[in-house]
C-alpha cells in the first residue's frame, strides 16, 4: 500500500534520531518540573542572545501565539524580562533573567545526562564524524533549490554514490 524506502532515508534517520533525543530530553526535564519548550525558550536566548518573539518563535520553528503562553509563564516564574527594544519600543525583546540561573544549571545537567546516553559507546572521532556529516547535511539544506543536483537513486547505506 504505503511504500517508501525509510531503509536509505537520511530524512526518517535524522528525525527518528531527534525525535529520540527530545524525548529523551522531555523525560529528564519533566522529572525537575520543566518543559521541553522553556529549554527550548533558554537554549536560544543562550546560543543567540537577547531575542525579540517573533525572532525567537522563528527560530524555535513554532507560531508565535504557541510561543506566548510559554513566554507568559516563564516571565511570570520571573525567569524572562519582556524589554522594550530601544530602536522600536514595539518590539519587546526576551531575555533571561538572575533567577533563572540555577534553573538553566538543572537544565544543563538533564541535557549532559541526555548526551551521555545518546553517545555511549562512539569515540571522539566517531563523534566528529557525526557532527561533520550533519554540519555538511544542513550547510547543503541552506542552499537554494536550484543550486541542487538532480534527484538520484538512493545509495544501499553501506556506499557512498555520487549522480
Amino acid at each position: 500500500m504505503l511504500q517508501y524506502d525509510f531503509e536509505n532515508s537520511l530524512g526518517y534517520w535524522v528525525i527518528a534520531t531527534a525525535h529520540a533525543l527530545g524525548r529523551a530530553l522531555n523525560e529528564e526535564l519533566a522529572a525537575q518540573g520543566i518543559t521541553l519548550r522553556q529549554w527550548e525558550v533558554l537554549a536560544v536566548l543562550s546560543l543567540h542572545g537577547e531575542q525579540s518573539q517573533t525572532e525567537l518563535a522563528d527560530r524555535m520553528k513554532i507560531e508565535a501565539p504557541t510561543l506566548v503562553g510559554v513566554l507568559d509563564r516563564m516571565e511570570r516564574d520571573g525567569w524572562i524580562q519582556r524589554v522594550s527594544d530601544s530602536s522600536d519600543r514595539r518590539r519587546k525583546l526576551i531575555h533571561p533573567t538572575e533567577r533563572v540561573e540555577p534553573v538553566w544549571n538543572k537544565m544543563v545537567e538533564c541535557a549532559l545526562r541526555v548526551r551521555t546516553r545518546a553517545t555511549k559507546g562512539l569515540s571522539g572521532p566517531e563523534l566528529e564524524v557525526v557532527r561533520g556529516l550533519l554540519e555538511r547535511v544542513r550547510d547543503n539544506l541552506s542552499l537554494p533549490k536550484e543550486a541542487v543536483l538532480p534527484i538520484c537513486e538512493p545509495a544501499p547505506a553501506a556506499t557512498v554514490k555520487e549522480c
